[in-house]
């Protein structure tokens, strides 16, 4: 994912420490009830697509916007399938960051899916029962994109 603007100005000031940031995932399914997936520039793992709004920006339209420009595969944002604060993520650089993500099951409705920036090496469509290698909380979210049950969020106890 490439660093927006935005935030490395903030990082001008609050050097490596933790930043708590907005994120969206986005699971694009076909007609045929294909996901598709980018494989990751940074780390040659497959993955759903994803990115951070910029200031303002809503959180559906983000999830268009990072699909259109990962993979020039045009979308509809349909419904939340989760809200979910993830784990701290260091990166190689030593800044820290936390995401609060959405996300959201999206249809395509246009575009072929092809690398559409330099986050990706690859970029396809892959059947439910034919996905590749895959962590598990992605897992989690393709099952729900195929579900009907209502928007996932950890639970109060």
């Amino acid at each position: 994912m490439a660093t927006p603007d935005f935030i490395r100005e903030l990082r001008t000031t609050a050097g490596h420490q933790l930043l708590w940031l907005p994120g969206v995932t986005a699971i694009v399914v076909d007609d045929d009830d294909r996901v598709l997936l980018g494989r990751r520039s940074d780390t040659g793992e497959w993955a759903v697509i994803g990115g951070i709004p910029e200031p303002g920006e809503q959180p559906a339209v983000c999830a268009v916007r990072e699909v259109y420009e990962e993979t020039a595969v045009h979308c509809v944002a349909e419904r939340v399938l989760l809200v979910q604060a993830l784990s701290p993520v260091r990166y190689d650089n030593g800044d820290v960051c936390q995401y609060m993500d959405i996300t959201f099951r999206c249809r395509a409705v246009g575009g072929e899916a092809r690398v559409n920036d330099d986050e990706s090496l690859e970029v396809g469509w892959f059947a439910v029962d034919s996905l590749p290698e895959l962590g598990e909380s992605t897992l989690l979210r393709i099952k729900l994109a195929f579900s009907d049950d209502p928007a996932w969020f950890e639970p109060v106890e």
